[in-house]
Formats: C-alpha cells, sequence, structure tokens
C-alpha cells in the first residue's frame, strides 16, 4: 500500500491529512492522485459515497493552485448545502500546516445572501457551491468565473437526479477557459453521459472503483427479521440499551421517517426528524442539535441525509432498505468513522431475506442475524 508522499501529495498537505486520521490511501485516492497531479486533464471517477473522494480530489487540486494569483482558480459543484460545507471544512482542514495560505469560500442556498457578497470581496482560490446560489451571485455580478482553471462536479449524478441539468450547463458555458472538468458519481446513468459528450474532451481518463472495495471494513453488519409491525418495538428495545451512543436511524419515506419519529417521541426518546419537507433553517437547527449531542438519535431519509458528517456515531438502523445499493453504503458509512468499530442494523421482512444475500454478493459483505 503506497503511502500519500508516494502518491505525490506535498509533506504539509500530507501533515494536515495525518491529522484528521487519514493515513493510507483509499483506492479511489491511491488511482486518482497521481493521475490529477501529473496530467491534470479531463477526468471521470466512478466512486460511492464514503470512499475518500474529498481528498482524491481535494489534495491535487491544493496543489495546483497558485496562492500568489487572487482570483478564483478551482470551482466544486455539490448537490447540496451539507455536502459542500463539508468539502469547504475537509480543504480548509487539509491546508492548517501550508506555509501559503489558499482561500476556500463555501456559497450555498440557505445562507447569508449579502455575507457571501461581501466575502467574495476578499482573495478566494476555491469556490466550493451548490448550483443555484453560484448563479444567482454571478448573476448579482458577485464573482467571475474568468479564472476558474479547474471544475469539479461532487456527485453529478445526484445533482442530476436533484434536477440540477440546465444549471450544471450553465456553469460549464461560464468556465469555458478551464484547463480541465474532474467529474465524480456513485452512478454513470445516461443523463451523465450526455453530460460527458456535450461538456467534457473526447476521451476523458476513466476510473471505477469496484463495490466491493468501497465498503469501511469496520462496520459490523446486521440484519433483523421482524414484521412490519414489529419494528418500532424492537427499535425502541435497541435504544433503551444505548446509554451514550448515539446513531441514525434511515426511513425510505418522509411520511414514514414522521410517524417514527413520532412514534418514538411519545416513547420519551430524544429523537429528531431529517426530511425533505423542512426549511433549510429548520435542518440546520436540527443538525446543530444533533452534532452537540443535545438529541442522541436521529432519523433521516436518504437525500435529506446528504452530506450528514458526525464523529462517533455507533450505529445505523435501516428501518426499510434503500431502493439502491449505493445508498445502503452511503448509509451504513455514516458509522465507523476516522478508523473507529461501528453496527449497521438492516430490519427486513421475512419474505426480503434474499435481498440480503444480494448485497453480500454484491458489495462483498457478510451479514450475521442479530435476534
Amino acid at each position: 500500500m503506497k503511502t500519500f508522499k508516494e502518491l505525490g501529495v506535498r509533506a504539509d498537505l500530507v501533515k494536515g491529512i495525518q491529522e484528521l486520521g487519514i493515513v493510507h490511501p483509499t483506492d479511489v485516492q491511491d488511482k486518482a492522485i497521481p493521475y490529477l497531479l501529473e496530467s491534470g486533464g479531463d477526468f471521470i471517477a466512478q466512486a460511492q459515497t464514503g470512499t475518500g473522494k474529498t481528498a482524491a480530489f481535494g489534495l491535487p487540486l491544493l496543489m495546483k493552485i497558485d496562492p500568489k494569483s487572487n482570483a478564483i482558480q478551482g470551482l466544486v459543484i455539490a448537490p447540496t448545502r451539507e455536502l459542500a460545507k463539508q468539502i469547504g471544512k475537509q480543504l480548509f482542514r487539509f491546508t492548517k500546516y501550508s506555509e501559503q495560505k489558499i482561500f476556500v469560500e463555501v456559497l450555498s442556498g440557505g445562507d447569508n445572501f449579502d455575507r457571501q457578497v461581501a466575502a467574495l470581496q476578499r482573495p478566494t482560490h476555491i469556490v466550493v457551491a451548490t448550483p443555484g446560489r453560484l448563479l444567482d451571485l454571478f448573476q448579482k455580478k458577485a464573482l467571475t468565473l474568468i479564472g476558474v482553471k479547474y471544475l469539479v462536479l461532487d456527485e453529478a449524478d445526484e445533482m442530476l437526479s436533484m434536477g440540477f441539468k440546465k444549471e450544471l450547463i450553465k456553469i460549464f458555458g461560464l468556465t469555458r477557459g478551464r484547463g480541465c472538468t474532474w467529474l465524480f458519481s456513485a452512478t454513470i446513468p445516461d443523463a451523465i453521459h450526455g453530460l460527458i459528450k456535450d461538456c467534457m474532451s473526447d476521451k476523458p481518463h476513466q476510473l471505477k472503483i469496484d463495490k466491493g472495495h468501497v465498503v469501511n471494513r469496520d462496520i459490523d453488519h446486521k440484519f433483523v427479521i421482524c414484521s412490519r409491525d414489529e419494528k418500532t418495538d424492537f427499535i425502541a428495545e435497541f435504544l433503551k440499551r444505548q446509554k451514550e451512543n448515539r446513531g441514525v436511524i434511515f426511513c425510505r419515506t418522509k411520511a414514514g421517517a414522521i410517524v417514527l419519529g413520532k412514534q418514538l417521541t411519545t416513547r420519551g426518546f430524544p429523537v429528531a426528524v431529517l426530511q425533505g419537507d423542512l426549511t433549510q433553517k429548520e435542518r440546520d437547527t436540527i443538525m446543530r442539535s444533533f452534532k452537540k449531542e443535545r438529541v442522541q438519535f436521529l432519523i433521516a431519509t436518504d437525500v435529506a441525509a446528504r452530506g450528514i458528517d458526525v464523529e462517533g456515531l455507533s450505529f445505523v438502523i435501516h428501518h426499510q432498505l434503500p431502493e439502491q445499493t449505493e445508498y445502503y453504503t452511503h448509509r451504513s458509512g455514516r458509522t465507523a468513522r476516522a478508523g473507529k468499530k461501528g453496527t449497521s442494523f438492516v430490519l427486513i421482512e421475512p419474505r426480503e431475506r434474499a435481498k440480503i444475500t444480494g448485497l453480500e454478493n454484491e458489495l462483498g459483505l457478510s451479514f450475521t442475524e442479530a435476534k
């Protein structure tokens, strides 16, 4: 296994990431970093959430920025405010020991517009943004993208599924002078192929990380067979035994998350519900309470949970299996972060037993039945 130094990462950045507990490169980092440092041409990586993509594109991007120039040279586009903030925070942490500071600004909806306009008056080398807010600020002439050399799209499939295709095409048009585009996506559906064909070079370098290599091996995967009516009782009994342990319970639908939240609150459990109908202010309040441990357990839907990055979670419970396999990886990856252990529980009805075997085969996992 290579070290980050052997991949070509600068010593000050290696020191910064080691302090975050990032010591050995993941598959996507091992394969992406040398290419992006040496060639830096158009690049497509198909890799699941939780595989270390931020460092895979972030470290090369930081090394290619010229700190002496005050122009925006790097532009990272993310589907959600939470993910944008998470990326911005990571880039800031990576540069903790850098002598020449690289300034990163996060621009996302839900934050004060005028404050973002004011922040852009300062030197800014990298912008991490959600598509809508970036274009709003551009239309107000709060920033120029003429100096952008590196355009990064993170979770590109998620952006298209959220309806951002027109915005992405506009952003491609506003950064015509860029040297390269780096696209990261869990899946490559037809809509992504169209975007690649229309907006990237003829033969971008492509990387696909096998699903069997993306699952965190510090997670203990368990399944529980119970009827639909028994699920709330199982969760309540499990939460009673948790003492100080914290975790996330995933539901497939907004309605299901709300109902489960009411049921557990009625039983006296400290839970909060994160679902898509909430305003940004409500989402922020819930996430702040969860991060500051005022709420012990979080109930969330898949889309609402994008970008959740909370340290020290002991477990994840899947009230139902997600519709897409990559969401299982995303969900279970909320626990066992930074080298710690965690458990992922799947609640299935008797007729769903074959789905566990399917997950084992597709992701190279081993599930045990919890009684």
